[in-house]
């Protein structure tokens, strides 16, 4: 456990997501458009590779696992 999170890069993503207004839009949008979290996390996964975010700015990977539990709570 990591300050409440599975890992160090699952707080990380939910950090990022959480503070950031970019990404939390992203999220928030990618919820609303989905039939469920787990596709949500998915798409939100997919636009950031496709925007060249691999990775969060210091550095944590994205997974859609990370992203799926960020997911957790918002709406």
């Amino acid at each position: 456990m990591y300050n409440g999170h599975p890992s160090r890069n699952y707080w990380n993503v939910s950090l990022w997501i959480g503070n950031d207004e970019g990404r939390y839009r992203l999220a928030l949008e990618c919820i609303r458009s989905a039939k469920n979290r787990k596709e949500a996390a998915r798409a939100m996964f997919d636009i950031l590779a496709e925007s060249g975010q691999a990775k969060t700015p210091d550095g944590a990977p994205y997974t859609q696992a990370s992203i799926l539990h960020a997911m957790r709570g918002l709406e």
